[in-house]
């Protein structure tokens, strides 16, 4: 009853919101806007950016993150060995220069000198070895050990150049070491990493350092003067923690925030005016990320593929591109992005079909014995809650959109919405769900070993649905053996194939992704990889700073 008691609330506030904006007249231009024709923009030092961000920051240390808001601000202090570009290309970050060597059993890493940690303290190879230590520690809770417990040992060789040798060829290995890396002198004074220093205040090579956290409401960063690659030109950087998007497209018209994720809603109705056209720009691409329903497979109505498959052909996934996403997306058939080079066009899909989904569940012993309109088996009613995050308008239709689309076929479902942190603290990483609907980011690499392969079921793992198929595990390994990128391709094909007959997730859409920039910032060049990628290359014009 609070549940649903808020959930009324919010909802009021947000249409109230929304008729407030609807009615206003338009705000003063956020900037001079004058002056755009009357400048020549050049880089300048100086000004600052506010980003929106519906998740706060549950940790600044990235190897114990699991959330986007986290990674999204590590990614700005720490610095892995090697980055990808914005054509998605591996370049050197920290590694100047690199060799595979040994049939891909060996890497030698040189390092770039003259780096400094944000305390001035010298980075060198002996921060790269303490890092591997930390992540394969079994006492480090982090998800992201996988791909290091495949290596044999990680040896400093002088002060810049680190040796990594791997028990076999490792075909993730190179990306596996964007990873960031973490301060030795630090590391080392400290026995439990669950309450270093760290977590609450970074330490890192990035363009960016800590400068204040206020929990639940803001991160702000400051420009870092001794950045190997040269000071970003932005002086400050304010995520603003703004749990809802409708509130958060308030402060951007009010101009308080330079930068969000639009809605489909906000992108195609409510920024087509003059006014947003002189203010703003905004960008569209398909996201490297996916929206899915996801089933607790240890909860007894879930634990029949003909079941999930019964509820993946009940749901009009292309009803929902249109209604929620109005059109901006695409359907997901697994877990990557269409056009990437390992996407799997033919695997079995499920196209919108109830009477299907009914037949196959009456196979299962689904039946509505007592003339409810609800299907029952063995005393059971099947009824089940779907939970998703809070803020995020689109997911609530999507679960709204399932559960008429459920009810239809005798499935009743409840939606619960919850605040993020609590969300992934309270039921995610406790495995308290039925089902879920939450979204994957895409890795620019195919290797998803720590999403689906059977060991990582336990928290703080990511395999938190607790799917295990002993083939996909067998595959997922191979396709880390695997250098020849036709061959990784058939392995993650038939990878593919098995998990769209499995359905352990109803994977729903590849959504567009739609942010918005205030036009006083300038530097940004779309790319494969989006925007974001040389964001220590955007700049404010100095008379457009304020």
């Amino acid at each position: 009853m609070k549940d649903t008691w808020s959930l009324l609330v919010k909802s009021v506030v947000s249409i109230l919101l929304i008729l407030v904006l609807s009615s206003c007249r338009e705000p003063k231009d956020t900037f001079p806007t004058e002056l755009l024709g009357k400048i020549k923009p050049k880089p300048s030092y100086g000004g600052r950016i506010v980003i929106g961000t519906i998740g706060d920051v549950s940790t600044f240390l990235p190897i114990l993150a699991t959330d986007s808001a986290s990674h999204e601000v590590a990614g700005l202090i720490y610095n892995g060995l090697l980055k990808y570009n914005g054509d998605l290309e591996l370049v050197g970050d920290l590694a100047e220069s690199w060799k595979v060597l040994d049939g891909g059993k060996r890497i030698i890493f040189h390092l770039r000198k003259n780096v400094k940690w944000q305390d001035g303290e010298p980075f060198t190879a002996r921060d790269v070895v303490w890092t591997y230590k930390t992540i394969v520690d079994p006492k480090t809770p982090t998800a992201y050990a996988g791909d290091f417990l495949v290596v044999e040992s990680v040896k400093a060789l002088d002060n810049y150049t680190v040796e990594v040798t791997y028990k076999e060829p490792f075909s993730p290995a190179l990306s596996s070491w964007t990873v960031s890396i973490l301060p030795a002198h630090i590391l080392e004074k400290e026995k439990d990493i669950t309450r270093s220093s760290l977590n609450t205040r970074p330490v890192g090579t990035g363009p960016y350092r800590l400068k204040k956290w206020t929990p639940g409401l803001s991160t702000e960063l400051s420009y870092y003067e001794n950045y190997f690659q040269g000071r970003p030109y932005i002086n400050r950087v304010i995520f603003r923690v703004i749990p809802d998007l409708t509130t958060m497209f308030m402060e951007l018209r009010m101009g308080n925030i330079d930068w969000m994720g639009l809605t489909p809603l906000q992108f195609k109705r409510e920024t087509n005016t003059p006014w947003f056209r002189r203010n703003f720009k905004k960008y569209k691409y398909l996201a490297f990320s996916y929206t899915y329903l996801g089933y607790n497979l240890r909860n007894p109505l879930f634990k029949d593929k003909r079941v999930r498959q019964a509820i993946s052909y009940a749901i009009d996934k292309k009803e929902i591109i249109k209604g929620a996403l109005l059109g901006l997306g695409v359907v997901a058939t697994g877990p990557y992005k269409p056009g990437t080079y390992y996407y799997n066009p033919h695997v079995k899909r499920y196209p919108y079909d109830p009477e299907k989904a009914k037949r196959i569940l009456e196979e299962c012993g689904w039946r509505d014995t007592d003339g409810d309109g609800i299907l029952d088996k063995n005393g059971r009613k099947f009824e089940f809650t779907i939970m998703t995050n809070q803020g995020n308008l689109v997911r609530r239709k999507v679960a709204e959109i399932i559960q008429y689309r459920l009810s239809q076929i005798g499935i009743k479902v409840h939606i619960r919405i919850i605040e993020w942190a609590s969300f992934i603290k309270e039921f995610i990483d406790k495995r308290r769900f039925e089902a879920v609907i939450l979204g994957w980011t895409i890795g620019e690499d195919p290797d998803l070993f720590d999403v689906w392969h059977s060991s990582k079921t336990k928290p703080p793992q990511l395999n938190f649905m607790g799917y295990e198929n002993p083939e996909v595990d067998r595959l997922l390994e191979m396709g880390r053996r695997v250098f020849d990128k036709r061959l990784r391709k058939e392995i993650y094909d038939k990878f593919q194939e098995i998990l769209a007959e499995d359905q352990p997730y109803t994977f729903l859409y590849v959504p567009y992704a739609l942010p918005i920039v205030n036009r006083r910032i300038f530097g940004i060049k779309p790319k494969a990889a989006g925007i974001s990628y040389n964001f220590p290359k955007w700049y404010i014009p100095r008379e457009l700073q304020i």
